[in-house]
């Protein structure tokens, strides 16, 4: 079945929206994919269908709520749709927003298999987005990010606890859309920066929630997990208590779903690690945007961490 009106309303006032006007029967509000000043992104509750009137790629001017959830919740559509049954026993079967993925004709899940390095070798440019918001080059050559110069977006390596390659993050530079490497491994089973973690034995960490925030706080030495978007789960959890951290500093972003997601990784993790709320500043939505000097201010309140050694091989 579908979701009702009142779930798609519920769903997505979990959200932070920029200059957004709730109605009955519609929400109205500058569009999440890209930088949009006039509010020109609308989403009905009666299927759940929006338009982004001022969208120039046509792949992100309309299309169903699933395809909405699984941008806004930062995971495969796929993923999303195993969450809508979840939790409200429905399903979408747009085409629009139909996961392209290929079903094993046996109940038997095939072997799970990191991508190979040499997915990113087309890949090793540099783009000045991230030096724009505070990401230095050494934490870039250490989380490997490259550039795909062909479709303008940087890209981010998503490693395993081991180091192999568990998925790839595309984000264009000149909007806010992103996407995942084929064929790479489930976001909901996948913590950036957790090879570092290992690789150096860190036991005092950060968590945050995006992985710009996580690179924020590595420029000002601070090690950082990030969880891929607000969604927690078990998975994550289980990869937090089967790392060397001893101690986590959890920072959410300044909205409900950032409060949600506070709450679930207390409650799951409570009791194995020492936890530590670290609070971003009001002024600001997340780490990124309150910069890596002023977080590290606050968390010099609290525990010292441990320094984040950024030395790569090779550099």
């Amino acid at each position: 079945m579908r979701l009702t009106p009142e779930q798609i309303r519920d769903e997505l006032e979990g959200f932070a929206w920029h200059r957004a006007k709730w109605y009955a029967d519609r929400l109205v509000a500058a569009s999440p994919f890209r930088y949009d000043s006039h509010p020109s992104f609308r989403v009905e509750f009666e299927h759940g269908y929006w338009t982004d009137s001022g969208a120039s790629d046509p792949e992100w001017q309309r299309g169903g709520i699933v395809k909405l959830l699984a941008y806004l919740r930062q995971e495969t559509i796929g993923e999303t749709l195993e969450y809508l049954r979840e939790k409200y026993d429905a399903y979408e079967t747009d085409e629009d927003d139909a996961p392209t993925l290929d079903m094993p004709l046996l109940g038997v899940p095939a072997p799970y298999i990191p991508l190979e390095d040499s997915v990113l070798a087309p890949y090793q440019w540099r783009h000045p987005y991230l030096a724009s918001r505070g990401i230095g080059e050494a934490v870039q050559r250490l989380c490997g990010v490259g550039y795909d110069r062909d479709r303008q977006a940087i890209v981010i390596p998503i490693r395993n606890a081991n180091g192999t390659l568990a998925n790839v993050k595309f984000r264009r530079v000149d909007a806010k859309t992103f996407w995942y490497a084929k064929g790479g491994r489930p976001i909901r089973e996948c913590l950036f920066g957790i090879d570092v973690i290992h690789a150096q034995q860190l036991r005092r960490a950060a968590i945050v929630e995006a992985e710009v925030d996580a690179m924020t706080l590595m420029c000002a030495g601070i090690p950082a997990v990030a969880t891929l978007g607000a969604a927690w789960n078990e998975i994550k959890a289980e990869m937090i208590r089967n790392s060397p951290i001893e101690e986590l500093l959890i920072i959410r972003d300044n909205d409900s779903a950032g409060r949600k997601w506070q709450r679930e990784v207390i409650r799951t993790l409570a009791g194995d690690v020492r936890l530590t709320i670290v609070s971003v500043p009001i002024a600001f939505k997340d780490v990124n945007e309150a910069g890596a000097e002023r977080m590290a201010s606050r968390i010099a309140r609290g525990r010292r961490i441990r320094t984040l050694k950024l030395s790569v091989k090779g550099a």
